[in-house]
């Protein structure tokens, strides 16, 4: 490309003024006679673009932004403006390559690796995201709308910490916006660091961030730091002003049923609502979720069951009614999973529901085609990989014994002694009384496994108490041992064994007469465990009927024909249960008067 003459120069700058003071139309017909005389200047088209897309001539901005590449392929603002046109006009794999080669040349444009950040995310390409703007994320002087994205993508692969970090960079950039808080409380909540979060939402909205969705956060946040009674007129606000935001719904019948143990107040809310807006698929499938916990299945069903008889029965709907009629009637479960899937076709949530539903009616061959087709995408999912072996279970497939080798790979360890203690006996003691205050809602929330009980709303993580704080000690050297038994391999288990791990969400349970824990997967763990802390008599004393015990091989569904389990640990006090996470495990119900209390993590490879 030549050199621009004296007069060029001095077009370019009037032309950009133009642009500037929004003055089109003689911005593009100066832009015109620039391009006369120089119809190689690149800069020219590229501004010319601008001026002709601001007029609404969006094709003859392409022609221009085409002819700025051809012109200069290696000068990537043209690159980055021809490929966010792409964008704007969905045309994303074209823009992608415009984006990328913006990115490739010896000065690469950042508002590209911003532009291609966005269009990555868009289409859930964390990982990519990530690969491909590292390197302008890193930079100190990186754009803020660039770290947000690259945030974003963190925060979607549950990489928690990282993102806070890069939230905390965004915030120091931009000192006192709202924005830039609330997506760190976010991101600190989602990381388990629920008192920092609420500091920092509380901030948020002192500085104008009102959307129901910071409030609805700064409400999660004091659940989740015990204030549960600050929490829930806050939440009542919220639904009131938006009766069907679900979140903020069902985290409210979670109080008033932990609290109260009764269905009807833990629903009121949502009758309320339902008044207000009756069929509402959200409210309906909300209220049915409050109901199974509450009342059983059954009763959940029979909620949804006139509504999804007719025949544009909303898709959340059909998916609950599915979830909810499965132990009752496996065959209507697979019918309504499948008008589901007709209504969303490929909706995650609705093959998983048609998975189960096909072990119920004992169509085992069937859900281990679905499941390896999912598992494909999400290769380490524990809920995926359990149905994976429930249907080599059933088929008498021997991959099954292999990767559920109860008896190897479920194994018990005894915690050590922190120092400052003098026996295990006595630390237990302390730990026990730490962790009786933190159950501070006598009944079980919703959704959980735990039946007749109560479990911590806080992120033992994020709690400052001593033998709590020792806890993680005590159990280091019997999980590194563990993870050492357990060894290298191709399987979903040993494959991602690094030899180190993380806690990635740690809790107490405290079991009353007849509590026990339903059977259940982690699906978004790696190992998975159970500490005794404190334990009933009937549990420790001649027990041959095995109750409290922890039980190992029984689906958390319906399979025909019925599955038994297969492997028990006795629980003992100091003693940790590890085990692969997509383990179906759960807990024999026990007598008497006394309490069971246990914490419960599960741990991630690091």
């Amino acid at each position: 490309m030549s050199v621009p003459s004296p007069a060029v120069i001095e077009a370019m700058q009037r032309a950009s003024a133009l642009l500037q003071a929004r003055n089109f139309v003689a911005a593009r017909d100066l832009l015109a006679h620039v391009l006369q005389a120089t119809p190689d200047f690149a800069e020219a088209h590229r501004l010319h673009a601008g001026a002709l897309l601001a007029l609404g001539d969006g094709a003859g901005a392409e022609r221009s932004l085409r002819q700025a590449v051809a012109s200069d392929p290696g000068w990537a603002p043209a690159q980055a403006a021809l490929g966010e046109l792409l964008v704007d006009t969905s045309r994303y794999a074209e823009a992608e390559q415009a984006l990328r080669r913006a990115l490739a040349g010896n000065r690469p444009f950042a508002r590209a690796a911003l532009l291609l950040a966005s269009l990555l995310n868009q289409q859930h390409r964390f990982a990519d995201t990530l690969l491909s703007t590292a390197a302008f994320a890193d930079d100190a002087r990186a754009d803020p709308n660039l770290l947000h994205q690259y945030g974003v993508a963190l925060n979607k692969l549950e990489r928690h910490e990282e993102a806070a970090k890069v939230y905390r960079r965004v915030v120091a950039a931009l000192p006192g916006n709202a924005n830039a808080e609330f997506h760190l409380a976010v991101t600190l909540e989602a990381a388990g660091r629920h008192r920092e979060a609420e500091k920092i939402a509380r901030s948020a909205i002192g500085r104008g961030a009102g959307s129901p969705e910071a409030r609805y956060l700064h409400a999660s946040t004091l659940i989740a730091t015990d204030r549960s009674e600050e929490a829930e007129p806050l939440l009542r606000e919220l639904v009131r002003e938006r009766p069907n935001f679900g979140d903020a719904q069902l985290n409210l019948a979670q109080i008033l049923w932990m609290r109260s143990g009764d269905a009807a107040v833990a629903t009121s809310e949502l009758d309320a609502a339902l008044l207000a807006l009756p069929g509402d698929a959200v409210l309906l499938s909300t209220r049915a979720g409050v109901l199974a916990t509450t009342m059983g299945d059954e009763a959940a069903y029979q909620s949804l069951a006139e509504h999804v008889e007719r025949e544009n029965a909303p898709f959340p709907l059909l998916l609950a009614a599915s979830h909810h009629s499965l132990r009752t009637d496996a065959t209507l479960a697979l019918s309504l999973a499948d008008r589901a899937l007709r209504t969303a076709p490929g909706n995650q949530g609705a093959h998983r529901a048609r998975i189960e539903a096909l072990l119920g009616v004992g169509d085992a061959g069937e859900a281990l085609r679905e499941v390896e087709t999912l598992l494909v995408g999400a290769p380490d999912d524990q809920q995926l990989i359990a149905a994976q072996t429930t249907a080599w279970r059933l088929l008498g497939d021997p991959r099954y014994g292999e990767l559920c080798d109860y008896a190897r790979l479920a194994r018990p360890w005894t915690i050590a002694t922190p120092p400052g203690w003098s026996c295990l006996t006595d630390y237990l003691r302390d730990l026990a009384a730490s962790l009786e205050r933190l159950h501070v809602l006598p009944r079980h929330p919703l959704h959980q496994s735990l039946r007749n009980g109560s479990q911590t709303a806080q992120n033992l993580l994020d709690v400052e108490d001593a033998p709590i704080r020792a806890f993680f000690g005590a159990i280091d050297e019997p999980i590194r041992r563990h993870i050492e038994a357990i060894g290298h391999g191709d399987d979903p288990l040993r494959r991602r064994n690094s030899g180190g791990y993380k806690v990635a969400g740690i809790w107490s349970v405290r079991l009353r007469a007849q509590g026990y824990h339903t059977n259940h997967v982690h699906p978004k763990g790696w190992l998975s465990s159970a500490c005794y802390i404190e334990l009933p008599g009937a549990v420790t004393g001649d027990n041959p009927d095995r109750q409290g015990f922890l039980k190992f091989g029984e689906p958390g569904h319906p399979t025909q024909p019925e599955l038994q389990p297969e492997y028990f640990i006795r629980p003992e006090p100091g003693l940790l249960a590890l085990f692969p996470s997509y383990f179906w495990h759960g807990t024999v119900p026990f007598r008497g008067d006394d309490t069971r209390l246990t914490i419960a993590f599960d741990l991630v490879p690091a």
